[in-house]
């Protein structure tokens, strides 16, 4: 499940979210809890949730940062990385052994931090148009802040693109790859495993592409009129994650 607009709401909690988690271990039934938020360590979000009232574990937590050092250590173990982002993504990328520096990376990583610097953007820009491959956490163009929205990493990545004319790899919800990497962390197949979100852009289409039953919650960013516009549809439409107590072992009682 996602976390920011299904459990929570930056710091409060949504109301019926701690009685589907107790739920969910009374019935024996693992989880994660995936945000595309780079900035947080699983061990942050997991006090973060804490302060309210959620009793998460660091394990069932699963970032875009994580999923993006995995990917990295797939693809180029023991590399190097200029890395625009925060504590979540260097932590996750120092773990995996990577080096971060400015001289020569093999990768630019973008990831989300609420201080973009334009300086920073220069030198990644430099980079990349010097051969460095350009990776991204996720494809947000927007984050929700008490003020309003704010500029997010898929609105900075497109500026990248722009100046350099190279795309980057988004690692993040929407790809399935996220997806199932978190399957395979808790030995989860795709037909038994069902993604709630509250975006139809990344949450439902990632979990679609996934091969998994999807729960769109009106909670969050989507509502049924924004829902409606995409060209896919999840397998259940729900006001928020209060209308599954009760059902945590059974989220679709008419069916699939």
């Amino acid at each position: 499940m996602d976390m920011d607009g299904v459990l929570v709401h930056e710091e409060h909690l949504i109301p019926g979210a701690d009685e589907f988690l107790a739920e969910l271990r009374a019935h024996d039934i693992g989880f994660l809890v995936l945000t595309n938020n780079s900035i947080y360590t699983p061990r942050d979000l997991r006090a973060r949730l804490q302060r309210t009232g959620l009793d998460v574990p660091e394990a069932a937590i699963w970032t875009s940062a994580l999923a993006t050092a995995k990917f990295l250590d797939s693809q180029r173990p023991n590399g190097s990385a200029y890395v625009i982002g925060e504590a979540g993504l260097t932590t996750a990328l120092h773990s995996i052994g990577y080096v971060l520096t400015d001289r020569d990376p093999d990768y630019v990583v973008l990831g989300e931090t609420r201080t973009y610097s334009f300086e920073a953007i220069t030198k990644a820009i430099r980079l990349v148009e010097a051969g460095a491959r350009f990776i991204a956490t996720n494809p947000d163009e927007t984050g929700p802040s008490r003020e309003g929205v704010l500029p997010a990493t898929g609105s900075v990545a497109a500026l990248i693109e722009r100046a350099t004319g190279r795309a980057p790899y988004f690692v993040g919800k929407p790809n399935p790859l996220m997806m199932r990497s978190a399957l395979r962390s808790i030995g989860a197949h795709s037909e038994r495993a069902l993604m709630i979100g509250d975006r139809m852009d990344t949450d439902v289409r990632s979990g679609l592409e996934a091969g998994l039953h999807t729960i769109l919650v009106l909670s969050g960013i989507s509502t049924v009129d924004t829902a409606d516009r995409f060209p896919f549809r999840p397998t259940r439409v729900i006001d928020s994650i209060a209308d599954l107590v009760g059902n945590a072992n059974n989220p679709f009682p008419d069916g699939v």
